[in-house]
């Protein structure tokens, strides 16, 4: 009998069409093990505006709230990759994590965190604001499956692929830490 593969998804925090973020998704997708599927969420942007008195029983609910939510319930983990926006995560990001707040998709799902900025920091505040969100949601967010990459332009080719050797190490670990909390 055939066991289905592990599903890892991952989610930009950015929009932005061929973002770096989605760019370092990508390379992340390509390090999994080959009994892995790798699916990419790309619907924050069909996500309305949160709004507790739509998410009370008995509301009908938004397609792309039930889409979102179906979605996270398929997966296996999570890998985020997020810019830092004024020291925070973006909003349409934070919006898609208030959405499942209360219904729970999210407790004790493992997720890999990742901030990347053109920045020294690294984007170290939108991840350490979207760590504690997602550990506040009952998230298993293990310490060595989060990374700030800090100067991103500079790890990328030319071809949107990460070049920088340091950079591919920390996300093949990465990776590792989130297939470990798996087993």
């Amino acid at each position: 009998m055939d066991q289905r593969p592990l599903v890892v998804m991952g989610i930009s925090g950015s929009l932005r069409e061929g973002s770096t973020n989605s760019r370092i998704l990508a390379s992340i997708a390509g390090m999994m093990s080959p009994s892995v599927e790798f699916r990419t969420y790309d619907g924050l942007a069909s996500l309305p505006h949160f709004n507790p008195d739509l998410d009370i029983d008995g509301a009908e609910p938004h397609e792309a709230v039930v889409d979102w939510r179906e979605r996270l319930r398929a997966a296996d983990a999570i890998v985020i990759c997020t810019p830092e926006y004024a020291r925070g995560v973006p909003g349409s990001l934070k919006n898609a994590l208030d959405w499942v707040v209360s219904s729970g998709e999210w407790m004790n799902l493992p997720t890999a965190v990742i901030s990347v900025s053109p920045h020294p920091e690294g984007g170290a505040a939108a991840l350490s604001s979207l760590i504690q969100t997602l550990r506040m949601m009952s998230a298993a967010v293990p310490d060595d499956a989060t990374l700030a990459v800090p100067f991103v332009g500079r790890k990328l080719g030319t071809d949107g692929s990460v070049t920088d050797t340091d950079t591919l190490t920390s996300l093949r670990n990465l990776a590792a830490a989130l297939m470990q909390a798996l087993a």
